[in-house]
């Protein structure tokens, strides 16, 4: 009995093995095979110049102040009429919210729908005290050893100055687009964009605009980021994380620090409680929507264990899930995260408080939503705290379908520029200008062809941001022939 037992055992485990060979070998990649783009005479030491002449003007925004640096916006708008002139003389330019600049580039086909580029020109501060830390000054705008070096480079001159060279060069050789093209570029990005993109939106509303699709900053072309997978992976950002803050309260008696409450009945102690368990009881975190969509189509691209354990999700799913949310970007992807950022209580060292602070920063999966937020917080803190919801927050956008005519060019349009990189969707965890235009986008892309290896990450708002010369080159090539594309008829 006991052997016919052992036989069965491995008899099922040996049907199991074998399933779960052929189920990964049956998942076959999900990347589209396209001719190479046709090459383009680009002089990309001038490119360069220009990005480099870009950063040189100092535009920090400020939340409060729509004067502030306005000198330097100006300036900055100034050098790209100079250097962009085809641009300039050709397509209507319209300021809005005063410094944020919309550029109209008529389309031959008044019935297709307009598509719009956007990059942002505002950029963020250099923290205090880094300023020595970098290897050129960061408002230097200085090309060295291959690279335009400064605060801008990557977050996002760089993109607006391909832009806007992709639409030079086209203007030069006599293309004419079949859709509108806008190209909005926010001078407030790095404070939440209601002076910029929000006004934009407007505007077009009232001119009854609808777009295609639009096209913002996020997610990069990583090279080496994700384990498992030896090629690029140019990860498109097809929704974008909701983000809400907020502010617990609590009251209790204050008192003398000599003769103390019980344990965890002061305002600081309820509000240590409070914190802990919105720290230790946080939303799942699981392989759905996006993320599960991301992984799907990595997984053939995989070798070894990963392809394996991404092929066969109906077996390993809980295993995937828990080793995924070990890692800080990838948990990030498959929940709503919880992020305690402000504490305050007391200002005596010997007086017990009678009122304990903080704020705790969510941002949001598609999924959830802020009135789900404030729920999950109301049920692990309990009915004795006041909660306010810090202004500025907003849902998740939706996500863009894969399977929409704009992925699809979008995709194509990587493919024969980068034939060795896996295209695949993503979530983009930050936030950017393009949520503003939800009410008017059939689908908003958040990607650029920026090339980022794990060393690279931390230049982002952080010391020595740069683009090398010949991915600057490559984010016009990727423009220019996004462009273009939308003329051809669909496939």
């Amino acid at each position: 009995m006991t052997k016919r037992i052992l036989l069965a055992v491995l008899g099922l485990l040996l049907l199991l093995a074998a399933a779960v060979a052929v189920n990964t070998m049956r998942q076959g990649s999900r990347q589209v095979t396209v001719a190479p783009a046709p090459p383009l005479a680009l002089d990309t030491a001038a490119v360069a110049d220009k990005l480099a002449g870009a950063i040189r003007f100092q535009t920090v925004p400020s939340q409060d102040d729509p004067a502030f640096n306005a000198g330097e916006f100006r300036k900055l708008h100034a050098f790209l009429e100079q250097r962009f002139p085809l641009v300039h003389a050709k397509l209507q330019r319209e300021f809005v919210g005063g410094l944020s600049l919309l550029y109209t580039w008529k389309g031959s086909d008044g019935g297709a729908r307009p598509v719009m580029l956007m990059a942002h020109h505002d950029v963020a501060p250099i923290a205090p005290g880094t300023e020595g830390k970098w290897e050129v000054p960061p408002f230097s705008g200085q090309v060295k050893d291959g690279y335009v070096w400064g605060r801008g480079a990557w977050d996002d001159k760089g993109n607006l100055v391909a832009q806007l060279e992709a639409i030079e060069l086209l203007l030069a050789s006599g293309f004419q687009p079949r859709q509108t093209v806008y190209v909005f570029s926010g001078a407030d990005e790095e404070v939440a964009g209601q002076r910029g993109a929000k006004q934009a939106v407007k505007l077009l509303q009232e001119r009854k605009v609808r777009l295609d699709f639009v096209i913002d900053e996020g997610l990069v072309l990583t090279e080496g980021v994700i384990p498992g997978l030896a090629a690029p992976a140019a990860l498109v950002g097809v929704a974008e994380k909701g983000y809400t803050s907020i502010q617990l309260k609590v009251s209790a008696p204050p008192g003398h620090s000599s003769m103390p409450p019980p344990a965890g009945t002061t305002a600081v102690g309820q509000l240590t409680t409070a914190l802990r368990r919105l720290e230790q009881e946080q939303f799942p975190a699981e392989l759905k929507g996006v993320a599960r969509e991301l992984f799907g189509t990595l997984a053939p691209e995989m070798h070894g264990l990963q392809r394996v354990a991404l092929s066969n999700l109906w077996l390993f799913g809980p295993l995937v899930e828990s080793q995924l949310a070990k890692g800080a970007s990838t948990s990030a992807m498959m929940r709503t995260t919880t992020a305690v950022t402000i504490v305050n209580a007391g200002n005596k060292e010997n007086v017990i408080p009678g009122v304990a602070e903080a704020t705790v920063n969510f941002r949001i999966l598609p999924g959830d939503t802020r009135a789900s937020v404030m729920r999950h917080v109301r049920s692990k803190v309990g009915e004795g705290f006041e909660l306010k919801e810090w202004p500025g927050s907003v849902d998740p956008t939706p996500v863009t379908p894969t399977d929409s005519h704009a992925y699809r060019v979008l995709e194509r349009t990587l493919r024969s520029l980068f034939p060795d990189t896996i295209v695949a969707p993503g979530l983009y965890i930050a936030g950017s200008d393009s949520q503003h235009f939800v009410p008017i986008a059939d689908n908003i892309f958040r990607f650029s062809p920026v090339r980022a290896r794990p060393e690279d990450l931390p230049r982002l708002h952080g010391t020595n941001e740069r683009i090398s010369v010949a991915n600057l080159g490559e984010l016009v090539r990727f423009y220019h022939q996004l462009l273009r594309n939308l003329n051809a008829p669909a496939p």
